[in-house]
């Protein structure tokens, strides 16, 4: 079953471009930029890359951050993840990024933005693999940090396709955010947002009624109030959902006590992605692993992640029909095979 889901085409809805910074591109891009690192080599890094909460992990995530300095390495760090999910069958992102964590570092938002996208449209001819450009707002700054970033976003919003909120959940709830969402949602923007990872079901009622979100990322939580699994799925709302991220996040103790399936047997739309793979041992395909070598996983449940994450992606009707005919012909060709 597992070659059977990884030569799946699939796409994936939740990855921060910032996550997928690797241990050797890291030491590449600060011997590049004259960064001083607190690491000598790929294994320290490596084994500094244990944490025991989100807040540990996000420590380490911004000042791994730092050797993003120059247009290049927002571009070089972008075509490194494409190349690596090209590897997974994965034909379609919908990629976070945190404007705010290199504009307090005075990287201006169009050195990131131009690399991002200059990437993204080279990805997207070099791989076939198309994208949708999310800009995050971090939650542990104020809104009017929120609305600042946002301003100096305009000029690009033509081409970035909605926006986010993460980084500490606990504390943080999302009505913190209601006026900057309501003016991101009057500019068209789709809207996303971390809730009920760390945070009570309550954070994700606000993301719902408060935000108005378009989809929910992780929504582990979710699944203590029977009102608010019945209020995702009534609203045909999707779930991006992260399991080796909850496995070293503390999130669950066990991947095989992860509420998967249990989400899925609600009638609920859960996607399967990576979430910060560099830190979290794995892409799109590893999570796809370690939930077919610790759950009762089916055939079926393979095919219905696949099919989630493109309806449950920001793609066109045509766009997600295209690629559901992609997925039912290779799930064709694989049970023929």
């Amino acid at each position: 079953m597992i070659q059977f889901a990884e030569s799946l085409p699939k796409a994936e809805l939740h990855m921060h471009l910032e996550g997928s910074l690797e241990p050797e591109l890291m030491l590449e891009l600060a011997q590049r930029n004259g960064v001083t690192l607190p690491y000598s080599s790929v294994e320290d890094i490596r084994k500094a890359y244990q944490f025991a909460n989100l807040q540990e992990f996000l420590d380490l995530y911004y000042q791994g951050m730092s050797v993003l300095q120059t247009e290049q390495d927002f571009h070089d760090l972008t075509m490194a993840y494409l190349s690596r999910i090209n590897q997974d069958n994965v034909i379609h992102t919908e990629i976070f990024f945190d404007p705010q964590g290199h504009l307090e570092r005075g990287i201006a938002f169009e050195t990131q933005f131009n690399g991002i996208v200059g990437a993204l449209e080279k990805g997207k001819k070099e791989f076939g693999i198309s994208y949708r450009l999310i800009m995050s707002f971090l939650r542990h700054l104020s809104e009017e940090s929120a609305f600042e970033t946002l301003e100096l976003a305009m000029p690009f919003l033509d081409r970035i396709d909605g926006v986010g909120l993460d980084s500490s959940e606990q504390g943080h709830p999302p009505e913190k955010f209601a006026r900057v969402f309501a003016r991101c949602r009057d500019l068209g923007l789709l809207i996303t947002a971390h809730a009920g990872e760390e945070g009570p079901p309550e954070y994700v009622w606000q993301a719902l009624n408060t935000l108005h979100t378009d989809r929910i990322d992780h929504g582990n939580r979710a699944l203590e109030d029977t009102e608010l699994v019945k209020t995702i799925s009534d609203r045909g709302l999707t779930l991006t959902v992260c399991p080796l991220s909850n496995l070293r996040l503390c999130v669950v103790d066990d991947m095989a006590d992860h509420p998967l399936l249990t989400m899925l047997d609600s009638g609920l739309r859960v996607t399967l992605n990576s979430d910060d793979p560099a830190y979290f041992g794995g892409y799109v395909n590893d999570n796809f692993r370690a939930i077919i070598n610790h759950l009762p996983i089916t055939e079926d449940n393979i095919i219905q992640l696949a099919r989630n994450s493109f309806e449950g992606s920001w793609l066109s009707v045509a766009e997600k029909a295209d690629c559901l005919d992609r997925l039912d012909n290779t799930i064709q060709a694989l049970r023929a095979g």
